[in-house]
């Protein structure tokens, strides 16, 4: 009976083992902006191979979601960070929020991409904002598409085109910066004063823009719009009939496009810093760069990712775009928006 009694400490032990819950599940949480999107299966791939749960922490647009991320880096929402462009650069920098990783894969990815000399800030795709016509209405009105920014202020252009207000859109922003790089500081307003004059009409947003005004999207009489490089592959792949041509086509003449840059960055505080490591690898390896075209319609960092038929027959890339560098852009934001809302809607 002693000995019966003494075993049971052990067996109570032994039951106790076999009847412990699971360890629980890693998991690692991306925080990024609404328009962020990837393949389930590509991100199941991550997910078996490393064991772990990726939790998708969407935080409105690109700027509120650093805003966020910024005023909680002492306790950070998440392991990572993706969707800082570079209208947006300096001031990630500045709010000392991201921990270098020199990742492999860096070199893989174009010098020209790579703004950030310490890697807290890894380029993961880019896309060029320009001006998108509508093909078969100045095939109609016999008259010739845009080839610049500078038709825009011609006679023949008036009341052609929507753009949107860079206070509350991408897009807009990157317009903006688009006549910045072009034109310079001191005579960029100028050239709004002329579109304004011209019968330019503005919109909040891109959506607005688009499906609301321009003309091959729309019942709006806008054959003029600003939107992406990448838009014409987006107007054939969504299209109810399979189409031969796209209906669209993008200006990328020197100057006339501005080159958005997102970047991915591992939260300083994260506890889990090697596997935000793997993700980072992950988001610049082929698997994921080769989803991207069709999941956010922009395109891959990784140089080695191959485009997908409807990218490679519609798509176009600007060789020479309009640059401002994002130090100017953080320094001067608020003022060229201030200036331009004087300008063109006051």
């Amino acid at each position: 009976m002693t000995a019966l009694f003494r075993s049971v400490p052990v067996l109570v032990i032994l039951f106790a083992l076999c009847v412990q819950p699971a360890a629980a599940e890693k998991s690692l949480t991306l925080m990024t902006h609404d328009s962020f999107n990837v393949s389930k299966e590509v991100l199941a791939g991550f997910e078996k191979e490393h064991g772990v749960k990726v939790r998708i922490l969407k935080a409105g647009d690109a700027g509120a979601a650093l805003i966020q991320a910024i005023l909680s880096r002492e306790n950070p929402m998440a392991d990572l960070f993706f969707g800082v462009d570079n209208t947006f650069f300096s001031r990630a920098i500045k709010g000392d929020i991201f921990r270098p990783y020199n990742s492999p894969l860096l070199a893989k990815i174009p010098a020209e991409l790579q703004l950030d000399k310490q890697h807290r800030l890894l380029p993961v795709d880019y896309g060029d904002v320009c001006l998108n016509y509508d093909k078969q209405w100045f095939r109609q009105h016999d008259l010739l598409p845009p080839s610049s920014l500078d038709d825009l202020v011609l006679p023949a252009y008036r009341g052609l085109t929507v753009v949107q207000n860079p206070a509350t859109s991408s897009p807009g922003m990157a317009f903006l910066l688009a006549t910045v790089g072009k034109y310079g500081e001191d005579d960029f307003i100028a050239y709004w004063k002329k579109l304004r004059n011209n019968d330019v009409l503005v919109t909040g947003g891109w959506e607005d823009a688009y499906f609301g005004h321009f003309t091959a999207a729309s019942k709006g009489d806008r054959p003029i719009v600003v939107s992406y490089a990448s838009s014409p592959p987006a107007a054939v792949y969504y299209a109810e009939k399979e189409l031969a041509e796209a209906p669209t086509a993008a200006v990328v003449t020197a100057g006339s496009a501005f080159r958005q840059i997102e970047f991915a960055g591992i939260l300083k505080n994260t506890q889990n810093g090697p596997l935000a490591e793997k993700f980072i690898d992950f988001m610049l390896s082929r698997s994921f760069q080769e989803d991207i075209p069709l999941k956010m319609f922009v395109f891959p960092s990784n140089s080695e990712a191959t485009l997908p038929e409807v990218f490679v027959k519609h798509a176009k890339v600007a060789e020479d775009p309009a640059t401002v560098s994002p130090d100017a852009i953080e320094m001067n934001r608020e003022k060229w928006i201030e200036a331009w809302t004087e300008a063109v809607l006051r």
